[in-house]
């Protein structure tokens, strides 16, 4: 069965830039490179991957490309673009030729209240679909809501996928706001869902399959099989998981469903969306 994992980071360390990277994240402060994640995909046969954005700039974008030109299992790249830019127009026209460049994400989850409804943001939003763009969204939990309203005021023809499930506290077991928030989303028939970066929610020490596993139900029960992708959120799912023990988990989680089911899963829906 192929497998695509659709989120995945490359970069050059630097503690400015990326001072996300907190003191309890130490195993994550250096460098992560192609040459560091090939072996990892290819001792688990993964075909393939997306690379996601990390970087707020037009040079994170190119990076991203630069790496995908270089590397074929770099299947495509969401980069980043000033969604909310008058020139938007011009930059999606000078991505016209990169095959590589698949769509965009902003780090939603760092924002304050009311940065989705910014007419600015909703119209660049409604440009891609014209450009043949996607939409991955980063957001928290309590920003669901939000997010449901932006997406109300979205063209029904963007692609558009919520990072890491939408990042419920699980290390705190709060489920039942998360999932109302989570199932009016997924009455849209545009919005898909990445079972991703659960683990880093969830106490890095001592979670379980069982831990996250209400999670898992719940996400499934909304999106169905064919709108889930799956993904690891390396390098970052390393503070809390390896990235074997990661994919053999959901591999377990899913193997009682059909095969058409998982092949849908685990790479189907990923070509789709992403038009690999």
């Amino acid at each position: 069965m192929q497998i695509i994992d659709t989120h995945q980071h490359f970069w050059n360390y630097d503690p400015q830039r990326h001072d996300w990277i907190n003191e309890d994240m130490q195993k994550i402060r250096k460098n992560f490179l192609p040459e560091d994640l090939a072996p990892i995909l290819k001792e688990n046969k993964v075909a393939g991957c997306i690379s996601v954005q990390v970087d707020q700039t037009l040079e994170e974008t190119d990076f991203l490309l630069t790496l995908a030109k270089r590397n074929d299992f770099i299947k495509g790249v969401v980069g980043w673009v000033d969604l909310r830019s008058s020139d938007l127009e011009a930059t999606l026209n000078h991505y016209k030729d990169s095959i590589a460049l698949k769509g965009f994400r902003h780090i939603i989850q760092g924002e304050a209240t009311g940065f989705m409804l910014q007419p600015k943001l909703i119209a660049g939003l409604n440009k891609l679909p014209a450009h043949g763009y996607t939409y991955d969204l980063l957001i928290y939990a309590h920003q669901l809501k939000e997010a449901n309203e932006l997406i109300k005021q979205l063209s029904p023809d963007l692609p558009i996928v919520i990072d890491h499930i939408a990042k419920p506290a699980i290390k705190n077991n709060e489920i039942a706001e998360w999932e109302k928030g989570i199932t009016a989303l997924a009455q849209y028939p545009n919005v898909y869902c990445k079972i991703s970066g659960m683990v880093t929610e969830a106490h890095w020490g001592t979670w379980t399959m069982a831990t996250l596993q209400p999670y898992l139900d719940k996400v499934v029960a909304a999106f169905g099989p064919n709108r889930i992708l799956f993904g690891t959120d390396w390098p970052v799912c390393l503070v809390a998981v390896s990235y074997s023990t990661w994919l053999n988990g959901i591999q377990t989680y899913f193997n009682t469903f059909s095969n058409a089911e998982q092949e849908s899963i685990f790479a189907i829906n990923a070509i789709k969306f992403y038009k690999l």
